[in-house]
C-alpha cells in the first residue's frame, strides 16, 4: 500500500513522509478516524514507507521485496492484531488475531483495507450478539512477537485495529509496553473511537487525526463510476467524507442496513410525537435484535438526521446532505428539532452509545433512550 494508493488525505500524506524522511518516529501512535476516511490503509502506507529502502518523491517504492511482502500483509517485520471471537468457543480456548489472518488478508483484498467493525464481525460469522475482543493473551503475544530481533528491516512495526476492543487486562499489558518500548519498535493503533481508550494509552501516543475525504476525490469515484456530473456531486456530498458511504449510494438506496436505520429513526420520532409509550417498548426489544455494531451505526445515523433536521427548521435547507425519502422525512419533522431539544437528543445518543460500547444491557439501554427522545419532541 503505497502513500498514492490511499484516497484522499494528500497534506496528510505529505506531513507523514516528511516526518519519516527527517526522522521524527514516534514509537506510539494513533490514528484516529472512521473506517470509511481509509485510515487503516493510511497506517499500512505509513509503515511501508518507513520499511522501503528505496523509498524516493514522498511514497515508498512499491515494488522492492519490501513493499511487496507489506502489500500482501505478509511481512516478517509487520504484525497485526484485530477484535476476534467465534462461536461456540469451548471453556478455557485461547483465540487470537494469528488465527484468523487468512480470513483479514481476504477481507482487505476484496475491501481495499476499507471495511467497518460490522462488516469484519460478519465474517467471523459471530451473529447478532457477540462481538471481536482484543484479550490479555493477545497482549502476551504481542509481547513475545516484538521480542525478537527484526528479519529484514530496521523497525519492527504492530498495527492494532481497534485497540477500544481490549479488555481491561489487556490495555493493561499494553500500557506496560507503551511505557517502555523496545528500540526501533512502532506501534501504530488505528481507532474509530479513541475516547473509548484508557486516557494513560492515549495519553503515551502521538495522534493523527483522519478525517473525512473531500468532496472533490469522491466526486471523481463516482464519476468514474459512470454517475453524471450532478448526481455525482450529490453523492459525494451525501456521503460525507466517507468511501464507504459512498459505496453504499453506489449500490443504490435499496441498501438494506442504511433502510433498516432510517425505518427504525422514523418509528421512533413518530410514536415520540403520538405519545405511543407501549409502542416505544415494543420498539426497543426491536432495537435489542441487532447486532451491537448494528446498534451503534444506527445512532451515528440518528445524529446524522437530526442534525439535518435542524439544518432545515434553522433555514439551512439548501446545503442539506440529504435526497429521497430521508429528505422528504426530515423536511417535515424539521419543525419538531430545535435549540430547545437538539443537543439533548444527541447527548442521549452519546450516552446509550457508551452505554452500549460498555456492554450495557440493550433492552434496558434502549428502553431509557426511547423514553427520553418521546419526552423532547413535543417540546416547540
Amino acid at each position: 500500500m503505497k502513500f498514492s494508493d490511499v484516497i484522499g488525505h494528500d497534506d496528510l500524506k505529505r506531513r507523514l513522509s516528511q516526518q519519516i524522511d527527517a526522522g521524527r518516529i514516534s514509537h506510539a501512535q494513533l490514528f484516529s478516524g472512521a473506517a470509511g476516511y481509509g485510515t487503516l490503509p493510511l497506517a499500512l502506507a505509513y509503515v511501508q514507507y518507513l520499511f522501503c529502502p528505496h523509498r524516493h518523491d514522498g511514497d515508498s517504492c512499491g515494488v522492492c521485496p519490501s513493499c511487496q511482502q507489506i502489500a500482501s500483509l505478509a511481512h516478517p517485520d509487520l504484525h497485526f492484531v484485530f477484535p476476534v471471537n467465534k462461536q461456540n468457543k469451548k471453556s478455557g480456548e485461547v483465540i487470537t488475531s494469528d488465527m484468523f489472518l487468512d480470513l483479514w488478508r481476504e477481507t482487505w483484498s476484496e475491501s481495499g483495507g476499507i471495511f467497518t467493525p460490522e462488516e469484519w464481525y460478519e465474517r467471523l460469522d459471530l451473529g447478532k450478539t457477540m462481538k471481536g475482543l482484543i484479550t490479555a493473551k493477545e497482549s502476551e503475544e504481542i509481547i513475545r512477537k516484538l521480542q525478537f530481533k527484526s528479519f529484514s528491516s530496521d523497525y519492527k512495526a504492530m498495527i492494532i485495529w481497534l485497540p477500544e476492543a481490549m479488555n481491561q487486562e489487556a490495555a493493561n499489558k499494553i500500557l506496560k509496553i507503551l511505557e517502555e518500548p523496545w528500540e526501533k519498535t512502532l506501534f501504530i493503533l488505528v481507532s474509530e473511537r479513541p475516547d473509548l481508550l484508557l486516557q494513560t494509552i492515549t495519553s503515551r501516543t502521538q495522534e493523527v487525526a483522519v478525517s473525512g475525504i473531500d468532496v472533490a476525490t469522491l466526486e471523481r469515484i463516482a464519476l468514474n463510476e459512470g454517475r453524471e456530473q450532478v448526481e455525482a456531486h450529490n453523492m459525494a456530498r451525501l456521503a460525507r467524507g466517507s468511501v464507504i458511504e459512498l459505496r453504499a449510494l453506489l449500490r443504490g438506496q435499496s441498501d438494506e442496513a442504511r433502510k433498516l436505520y432510517f425505518e427504525l429513526f422514523c418509528r421512533l420520532m413518530r410514536l415520540s410525537y403520538n405519545d405511543k409509550h407501549l409502542e416505544l417498548f415494543e420498539w426497543a426489544d426491536d432495537m435489542t435484535a441487532l447486532t451491537r455494531e448494528g446498534q451503534r451505526q444506527f445512532f451515528l445515523n440518528a445524529v446524522r438526521l437530526l442534525r439535518e433536521s435542524y439544518m432545515i427548521h434553522a433555514g439551512l435547507g439548501s446545503i442539506s446532505y440529504l435526497w429521497g425519502e430521508e429528505a422528504d422525512f426530515c423536511r417535515k419533522f424539521a419543525p419538531y428539532i430545535g435549540n430547545q431539544n437538539i443537543e439533548f437528543l444527541v447527548d442521549e445518543i452519546e450516552t446509550a452509545m457508551m452505554q452500549i460500547a460498555q456492554n450495557g444491557a440493550p433492552r434496558i439501554v434502549f428502553t431509557h433512550f426511547a423514553l427520553a427522545v418521546s419526552k423532547q419532541i413535543n417540546r416547540l
